[in-house]
């Protein structure tokens, strides 16, 4: 079937969805959630194919990880659908109303975008997330994952749709394109008209392509080239902590720190703890000469590596004279995603949050907390780098539009 064909359906899906009550939707949600726990064994056989292929054709440990299913995740995705469908419902939230001087009634409230298409790399629980999100906004979802992850994704739409169907709701709700050839991203990227928002969730590569090729509007999430900044008035254990957990607590997503910036007049009593932690913890420090003063185990850095979103056991650190330093640095190599900054200074904080041009800022806390979840949106479709529309973490409204209802008693202009 042709991505215009599914485009079709999904448009006609669409429009039940957007009429279809949140008691309808969640449980829909719910019926998702159970069969994806029954279902489990015919999923993780499925996921353990493209595991074998992914081994085979000689996958990162990072990119496997982010890859693999096993009953925790599963048992996981599916309370995430359930904690999705005891969220609030956006369609039809008044974000705004009032009378006008004529005596017009004017309200603004929220509504569906239609169809949403979702282009993303690897997660195969991304495949659910972006189902739960679309259908409890009110969308249709076309998803387009990864060849790696072929066989999970096929397994899991496929239970999705079954658990729609039965809830009463159409199975096109969400449907899976190809994803054999670039043949469907291309036909996605050009469907306008059909699709009303596409979203591109990976790596740099896949994003910037697809918002300079996509004549489909475009919400842009970014890779993460996120920075902890240890200023001058740091609690330095504090420091060492929040480091290694933004660092370490996972590797492989997009909150995860990949720069360390460290005020020169802590480094000496801050580095030589920060780069055991790491050692401890099997991270490469890509380090500046003051770094690998420190320790010899320190790779010199480039100007590549402070670009650089490792996604692994790596991270790129130097050392800055002063905030403005820090702030000119994160400029330079930032991806406008999370920033931290460890201070006890309530002065050097309220400047880094105002002058950090990124999604969210983080005062005495991971980057790690950069997330829907922990932001308590439930489960997200992505972070937004962007400024228009939506920035950060984007949760149930952020998969709306608005529209304005006036009502009148015969009014004319």
């Amino acid at each position: 079937m042709s991505v215009s064909e599914q485009a079709r359906r999904a448009r006609t899906a669409g429009e039940t969805l957007a009429v279809t009550t949140r008691t309808a939707k969640d449980a829909a949600l719910n019926a998702m959630a159970d069969a994806l726990v029954a279902r489990t064994p015919e999923i993780l056989a499925a996921n353990a194919a493209d595991l074998a292929a992914g081994r085979e054709a000689g996958l990162s440990a990072a990119v496997l990880d982010r890859l693999a299913l096993d009953e925790g995740r599963m048992a996981g995705i599916a309370d995430a659908l359930r904690q999705m469908a005891a969220l609030p419902d956006p369609v039809g939230e008044v974000v705004r109303g009032s009378t006008l001087p004529n005596g017009l009634e004017l309200r603004q409230i929220r509504v569906p975008f239609g169809v949403v298409g979702i282009v993303y790399e690897g997660r195969p629980n991304v495949t659910v997330d972006a189902a739960g999100i679309c259908l409890k906004s009110g969308n249709a979802a076309l998803l387009r994952g990864s060849s790696s992850a072929a066989h999970s994704n096929a397994a899991l739409v496929a239970v999705l749709r079954d658990a729609i169907v039965s809830a009463g709701l159409p199975a096109d709700a969400v449907q899976l394109l190809d994803s054999s050839t670039r043949d469907s991203v291309k036909e996605l990227m050009r469907a306008r008209g059909l699709v009303d928002v596409l979203i591109p969730r990976g790596g740099a590569s896949l994003i910037r392509t697809v918002v300079e090729e996509s004549t489909v509007p475009v919400i842009e999430t970014g890779v993460g080239n996120c920075h902890v900044y240890v200023d001058d008035a740091a609690d330095l254990p504090m420091a060492v902590s929040i480091t290694l957990n933004a660092k370490t607590q996972r590797l492989s997503t997009c909150n995860t720190a990949e720069s360390l910036l460290v005020h020169a007049a802590v480094a000496d009593d801050f580095l030589p703890p920060m780069l055991a932690a790491f050692a401890e913890a099997g991270v490469t420090v890509h380090g500046t000469a003051e770094v690998a003063r420190f320790s010899d185990a320190v790779v010199p850095a480039t100007d590549e590596d402070f670009a650089t979103e490792y996604l692994s056991a790596d991270i790129s650190v130097t050392v800055v004279d002063s905030l403005d330093a820090a702030v000119a640095h994160i400029r330079r190599y930032g991806s406008g995603h999370t920033e931290a900054i460890v201070t006890d200074s309530q002065s050097a904080a309220r400047e880094f949050v105002a002058r950090v041009d990124s999604a969210a800022v983080m005062v005495n806390a991971s980057t790690r907390f950069t997330d829907g979840g922990e932001f308590g949106f439930g489960a997200e479709i992505g972070i937004s780098t962007q400024k228009l529309h939506a920035r950060g973490p984007m949760g149930l409204p952020e998969l709306t539009s608005t529209k304005y209802v006036v009502t009148g008693t015969g009014h004319l202009r």
